[in-house]
């Protein structure tokens, strides 16, 4: 209920006049039926634009931390993600990637549209990063095609760092669904979970226009946190000691 009352009455007018958001493609979307909408990730608020401009609803697997915030404002978060739609999922690895995967899975064969981020993370730069074959996976363990979604200025509307968000217009660009429907029974095999990936990938570079690195996302961001935790230990190296001999 709270999705749709967000949508309709509290958050989507809001954003409507904020960001003047529009949407081409609508007629990919399957007016029934299971599907995957696979997205560019710029920023948080990518997860309210696309459901604000599709009809039908859309599920999307959050990080469990959105639900286990402690004090009041932890509490209303729960309750809001958990309102509209978001289904938390703890993305340590192991058995909780693959309870993950189950929950996904299983919204998909009762016929739900699913939200996915196949890059993992949001881009730390703007650029599009490599796939994560647990899309592909979901594919075809599922029998569902993937739609491809490019985001465009939502990097704009939530740049990242900010607390506050900035009036900007966004827009939503939907694909062309694609069928998987020829590597049936496939699940499981590596090499094609990687070429339906890279596909997906492709298909959301061409829609969004934005410059693919063949890394992924969560490495670059690791490796740019090594080094910027480095500079700082280099600097506080160079200052001179003021403690009393």
């Amino acid at each position: 209920m709270l999705y749709w009352w967000s949508k309709f009455v509290l958050l989507g007018p809001l954003l409507r006049l904020y960001c003047r958001p529009t949407i081409e493609g609508l007629e990919h979307v399957p007016a029934q039926g299971g599907a995957i909408f696979a997205s560019n990730h710029l920023a948080v608020a990518d997860s309210f634009f696309l459901p604000l401009q599709v009809p039908r609803r859309i599920t999307f697997l959050a990080k469990r931390e959105y639900f286990t915030e402690p004090g009041i404002l932890g509490r209303l978060k729960k309750i809001f993600f958990t309102g509209i739609g978001q289904v938390p999922v703890d993305r340590s690895g192991g058995s909780a990637a693959q309870a993950a995967m189950d929950t996904a899975i299983r919204l998909l064969k009762e016929g739900k549209l699913l939200g996915i981020y196949p890059e993992g993370t949001r881009s730390p730069d703007g650029r599009l990063y490599k796939g994560k074959t647990g899309v592909a996976r979901m594919a075809l363990e599922a029998g569902v095609p993937v739609i491809p979604v490019a985001m465009i200025g939502t990097d704009e509307v939530n740049p990242i760092g900010s607390r506050m968000w900035r009036p900007h217009h966004v827009h939503v660009k939907i694909g062309e669904p694609l069928d998987f429907s020829r590597y049936e029974g496939m699940a499981g095999d590596r090499f094609i979970e990687r070429s339906m990936t890279d596909e997906i990938m492709y298909s959301l570079m061409e829609l969004s226009g934005q410059t693919y690195v063949d890394l992924y996302a969560a490495s670059v961001k690791e490796k740019a946190a090594k080094a910027e935790q480095a500079a700082k230990a280099e600097q506080a190296a160079r200052l001179p000691d003021t403690k009393a001999s």
